[in-house]
């Protein structure tokens, strides 16, 4: 396992993480720079956060960095209730591949979706069967467009609290099954078109944890993301805990990650309204520096 104790040369950060300072929406380009000077060589932004400075301006000040991208958040969200809506996921999608493309991503990751109409509380239906078949028909369908262009697809499975409203997939077993339907591995060694992002906050508790991740081998790892599981938590979307306040054995997990050969970045990706969003950026990023070393 790599020593993380000396240096933060493998921590990427998730903008998300950083997306409010002191309550306020902090703007994309004051994210980067202000990973850049502290040496953190990867992040992982959002689309929204990407759009709003302008996918141009957000392309050059990565290469300006010599920053990576260890993700692209993110695509998916493919169940819809009728003809039109299905269609505008896939056009959605296919940007979402494009921009990932042209910021030289590592993955898009993929949010699956729900229930159609569920994340606005208006569930259309309630065949979390059928979302999940659209779900299997979307991936299969943009699986043939990312891979020429040779950008992987990255399925994140979420908590089940979330397969209501934001993912149908809630296991790492699930996602590896989509992944060996849709992507038979012909060539072990080749590079992969379709893996999956394992992110502890949703994972941590799955039983099957340890076995599967070996299952999914270097060749299906293709993010790990990393925070805390708060006890008690407030709020199941946007109270994630840092690195080191929860009851989430993260060095295990990691353990069991580069024991399959992943030497990619930890990405740190925490939404937290009653805390971290509520202090200065500065902090929180030297906070995930430290505890990347101590907690990671």
């Amino acid at each position: 396992m790599r020593d993380f104790s000396h240096d933060h040369r493998w921590l990427s950060i998730n903008t998300a993480t950083v997306r409010r300072s002191h309550g306020v929406d902090l703007p994309l380009p004051r994210i980067i720079d202000a990973c850049a000077r502290r040496g953190i060589r990867a992040i992982s932004p959002w689309r929204d956060q990407v759009a709003a400075a302008g996918l141009d301006t957000v392309s050059k000040l990565v290469k300006a960095h010599e920053l990576e991208l260890s993700g692209y958040c993110r695509g998916g969200m493919f169940p819809a209730a009728d003809a039109p809506g299905l269609a505008a996921a896939r056009d959605d999608n296919r940007r979402a591949v494009d921009e990932a493309c042209e910021l030289r991503a590592a993955c898009l990751v993929l949010v699956v979706g729900g229930l159609p109409g569920a994340l606005a509380g208006r569930p259309a239906h309630k065949d979390i069967a059928g979302a999940r078949a659209q779900v299997r028909d979307g991936i299969a369908e943009l699986l043939e467009y990312a891979r020429p262009r040779r950008m992987p697809l990255a399925i994140e499975p979420l908590h089940p609290m979330y397969a209501a409203d934001r993912a149908c997939v809630n296991t790492l077993e699930q996602a590896l099954d989509l992944c060996e339907e849709l992507d038979p591995a012909r060539d072990p060694a080749g590079p992969p078109a379709l893996g999956v992002a394992v992110d502890v906050y949703h994972v941590w508790w799955d039983p099957k944890l340890q076995a599967q991740i070996g299952r999914a081998g270097r060749r299906r790892l293709l993010a790990f993301h990393v925070c805390d599981w708060l006890t008690p938590t407030t709020d199941l979307l946007n109270d994630r805990g840092m690195m080191g306040d929860g009851v989430i054995d993260i060095p295990r997990i990691r353990g069991w990650v580069e024991a399959q050969g992943y030497a990619g970045y930890s990405e740190v990706e925490i939404f937290s309204t009653g805390n971290w969003w509520r202090r200065g950026h500065d902090e929180v990023l030297d906070t995930c520096i430290a505890r990347h070393r101590s907690a990671v």
